[in-house]
């Protein structure tokens, strides 16, 4: 009939609708209300004008204008009999302050309507048990004064059957008549996702008792939905919790390709990966469970979570006992809503017996949602939840067995009760905004924020347990957990997923007696410094330690002996220092995870290097310094008499500049390391080991190691530059080991420690190096290596300077003068020094003035040699007589010229001794 009015045209629209109401009955067009209107659907303002009668089943909207309501029908349907559906209750527009808002004639409290829909036939006639315990929970909060005091919940309610079309008509009924609700109540899966995402546009609230999708979890698809029946992803959680309360961080699945599985693993796996559990493998199948369960046994799965209906239930433990995939190193996941003895059924699709099944099943873990609270404990309602089941059966009045939806009905009961104590914490906020809950539209989107956010907020303690919403508005409830125990199922704990609550009752059982690891165990043991080597290293520390004490005691006490103050007793000072800084190292190269707790492990590598690192510069730094000033002064190609000037003088601070440098640099470096890339504990794994006995564990050797992230650069940048100085050091000492000077007296002593420090260090680094993986090696060569050149300096430089001031008694005559002179030695000493290099000096410039004299000297005998012999020629060829006596006697033929040179001037030589004139006078 719709159809065919639907087909009127404009131009033949009376001829059209006069022949359908010859055919059929029709009703009268009713006046619309004052103030108001009637809309016609399906037809325009001149074809309404036209006819007089409007077909069967035509449906007609009463509308109001401004602020005005309908009180009353709102639409009214055309009947068979002529008349039009409610036509005692008459349709009028009335000015209220909302649609929401109705007084109770007896409470005097303003009504507030829910709309609801229960599936009382159908798939799940949920129904039946559900509508009386929301029932019961109306009567229990309107009886509460405080709970809504000036408000009463209705409930306005349909039958959806479980069907999607059933439940669109009536949700369009609950939308377009009166009174506004202001919450919906749907019951199955099929039918909140209708209702759940309609209800959006009417910015209306949804609260679902009964539905379990996972896919309604969506907050995007579904922004306003939230449900007291716990989606069928809650088994997560606490699988999740049992995982880690067992240790197992490794997990395999195994599946059927439904939907419901697909996301239900899905939410596990998401779940699993933020509690740093790991699914490391994962399997599905349609109808045949033989290839992936062998798969499971080929990748060494222990802890398994099946996923699946009853009937592949019993194909898949089939071939699990096939596989041998059962026993005291395997455990199953099921879920917990199998028959009780559904391994024992019959099942023509599989080829296994009972007792096969039965030694395959057991020992299986299963996870089932409580709906009911188990605990004997009164909640908000004021009830506990067997005195629940007590009234509730009362209101059934009949077999309760036979009733659908008994098992959810107290999520019903629970669900009118969070619906009530979220509207009344909305109330409460409302007003400090000067708004009511009467005040509630389809447009209004103020008051349907305020209650999403109470809703979202719920958390009381209910008939069904503790009630409270996820981020995705699902319930959080209780889990039981059981497991099969000799071919029965025993309950091992509950899991409150709301408060992360695991109740244990300790009772679970396994094949081997405890629950079997997730993967084959592996043991870790640290590689520790022999203890023996440890404590005898130590020992030999401790007294180097103490020889370097006495050392230093000695030199600073005696600092005042000439022979020691030759020595450079500051240099010698730091040496011993050096030393004793370089035994400590020792003992923090032995410690480890058997001494120290981790956290302290860095500490201990920053005091292997500083302690190390600067007893070297210290140590090695000051004999340097004095074979560097050596090898400057006494080596160098300059003329000799640069050379003796340089020899004379010796500025200390210079020497002590050289090892601060060297320590500044170290310094310097080490900062920028640890600052840079610090030093950490680095673990060294070794390859696993097989014990005896036990082949489910193996053993993993690892060992601790001061490193960091660019370890082979900083030990290149010191071990380059430490090597360079080691090598110059022996070149040096090789250079002056034939030098004898008084200022450092103990330069060969100092040249044969460099020796061997440097053979030692150049030795023991790369062995160190390459025997890093050995600990006890590795400790010894570099603790001894350290301790024979400490050892070996301080022998060499100090015991005998001790032997020869014990044995001359040298400090005894320096004591004695300083008591006789009463004046302090260092100072007398020091101007001594002083007085003895300006003397030097000035001597030194003398004789280099003579000898150019005498140089001048032989000059002029060489030449006045030749000119005698010239004379002598010429007196023989002119024979010349002998008229002097005086002549005779000093010039007589035969005797050298230089004899009477000599004999003039034999007691003192002169600038005018033998000058040319008396030369001249023996010739004549």
């Amino acid at each position: 009939m719709r159809t065919s009015v639907q087909r009127c045209q404009d131009v033949n629209v009376l001829r059209c609708f006069n022949t359908l109401l010859f055919v059929f009955a029709g009703c009268r067009i009713i006046h619309p209300p004052r103030d108001g209107g009637i809309r016609y659907r399906g037809l325009t303002l001149s074809q309404v004008k036209a006819v007089e009668y409007l077909p069967v089943d035509y449906e007609i909207e009463f509308v109001c204008r401004g602020e005005r309501e309908i009180s009353g029908p709102k639409v009214r349907k055309c009947q068979g009999d002529g008349t039009w559906t409610d036509m005692d209750k008459p349709s009028r527009c009335r000015k209220y302050p909302s649609r929401l808002l109705q007084l109770d004639a007896v409470s005097g409290k303003k009504a507030l309507h829910v709309g609801a829909l229960f599936p009382m036939s159908g798939g799940w006639p949920g129904g039946q048990a559900c509508h009386p315990a929301a029932q019961m929970a109306l009567e229990d909060v309107n009886n509460r004064r405080d709970i809504l005091p000036e408000y009463e919940l209705r409930l306005i309610h349909h039958d959806s059957q479980c069907d999607p079309g059933q439940a669109t008509r009536h949700l369009y009924e609950l939308l377009y008549n009166d009174p506004i609700k202001i919450m919906l109540m749907p019951g199955c899966s099929s039918v909140s996702t209708l209702v759940a995402e309609a209800a959006r546009m009417w910015h209306l609230i949804v609260l679902s008792y009964g539905s379990s999708s996972p896919a309604l979890s969506n907050r995007q698809r579904f922004p306003t939905f939230f449900r007291t029946h716990p989606s069928a992803t809650l088994h997560n959680p606490t699988r999740v919790q049992l995982f880690k309360k067992w240790g197992w961080t490794k997990i395999a699945t195994i599946q059927q390709t439904t939907e419901v599985f697909t996301s239900t693993l899905d939410d596990l796996e998401e779940r699993v990966k933020e509690a740093g559990i790991e699914i490391t493998f994962r399997q599905s199948f349609f109808s045949d469970p033989t290839v992936p369960v062998k798969n499971l046994k080929r990748q060494d799965a222990r802890i398994i979570v099946g996923l699946f209906y009853e009937t592949e239930a019993r194909k898949v433990f089939c071939e699990v006992y096939k596989e041998r995939l059962f026993g005291k190193k395997y455990v199953w996941f099921l879920i917990g809503w199998y028959a009780d003895n559904w391994f024992k059924t019959p099942d023509p699709a599989i080829n296994c017996t009972v007792e096969e099944m039965t030694r395959a099943v057991e020992g299986h873990v299963t996870t089932e949602i409580v709906m009911l609270n188990p605990e004997n404990t009164r909640g908000i309602s004021n009830m506990t939840s067997q005195e629940f089941m007590e009234k509730l059966q009362k209101r059934l009045g009949k077999d309760p067995e036979g009733v659908g939806g008994l098992q959810e009905a107290p999520l019903a009961y629970d669900a009118i009760w969070a619906l009530a104590l979220a509207l009344n914490k909305t109330a409460y906020e409302l007003s400090k905004k000067g708004l009511r809950l009467e005040d509630f539209n389809y447009n209004n989107d103020n008051i349907s924020r305020e209650i999403y956010k109470a809703m979202n907020s719920s958390s009381f303690d209910g008939v069904s347990g503790h009630v409270v919403f996820d981020a995705s508005g699902s319930r959080m409830a209780w889990t039981l957990i059981e497991q099969l125990q000799g071919g029965l199922y025993k309950k091992i704990g509950y899991y409150d997923s709301t408060k992360d609550n695991l109740s244990w009752y300790n009772n679970d059982k396994w094949i081997g007696g405890s629950p079997p690891a997730d993967h084959t165990k592996v043991i870790i043991t640290f590689r520790y410094v022999s203890q023996k080597l440890f404590i005898s290293v130590s020992v030999l520390a401790g007294l180097g330690i103490l020889l370097g004490f006495v050392c230093l005691s000695f030199n600073i006490y005696n600092s005042h002996v000439r022979y020691i103050q030759n020595s450079q007793p500051h240099l010698n000072d730091m040496t011993a220092a050096g030393c004793i800084l370089a035994l400590a190292a020792v003992f923090p190269l032995g410690l480890d995870g058997l001494h120290i707790e981790t956290w302290h492990f860095p500490l201990v590598c920053q005091a292997r290097l500083w302690l190390l690192g600067l007893g070297f510069s210290l140590a090695y730094g000051s004999m340097f310094t004095k074979i560097w000033w050596i090898h400057t002064a006494f080596t160098k190609k300059e003329d000799k008499k640069e050379r003796r000037k340089l020899s004379q003088t010796l500025e200390p601070w210079k020497l002590y500049s050289t090892v601060g440098l060297l320590l500044g640099l170290d310094v310097i470096t080490f900062g920028i390391w640890q600052i840079v890339d610090p030093l950490q504990r680095s673990i060294e794994e070794f390859t696993k080991e097989e014990p005896r006995g036990d082949l489910d564990v193996l053993i993993l050797p690892q060992l601790e190691h001061c490193s960091s992230v660019k370890m082979n650069t900083w030990l290149g940048i010191v071990y380059g530059s430490k090597g360079l100085l080691l090598l110059l050091g022996i070149f040096l000492a090789y250079e002056t080991k034939s030098v004898s000077t008084e200022k450092i007296n103990d330069h060969r002593a100092v040249g044969m420690a460099i020796y061997n420090v440097a053979v030692l260090c150049l030795i023991t680094a790369p062995v160190t190096m390459i025997l890093s993986s050995q600990q006890d090696a590795s400790f010894a060569f570099s603790s001894l290596a350290i301790v024979f050149s400490a050892y070996i300096t301080l022998v060499v430089l100090f015991v005998p300077k001790m032997r020869r001031l014990i044995t001359r008694g040298e400090w005894q005559s320096e004591q004695q003068d300083t008591l006789k002179t009463g004046s302090s030695t260092n100072n007398n000493e020091e101007e001594k020094s002083r007085l003895l290099e300006r003397e030097n000096q000035e001597l030194g410039r003398i004789i280099a003035e003579k000898e150019e004299r005498v140089m001048d000297l032989r000059q002029q005998l060489r030449s006045r040699r030749k000119q005698s012999v010239t004379a002598r020629e010429n007196c023989s060829d002119n024979h010349y007589p002998n008229s002097s006596g005086a002549v005779s006697s000093l010039y007589q033929p035969g005797l050298p010229l230089a004899r009477c040179l000599v004999a003039e001037g034999g007691d003192k030589l002169g600038r005018n001794s033998c000058d040319g004139s008396r030369v001249h006078l023996l010739y004549k």
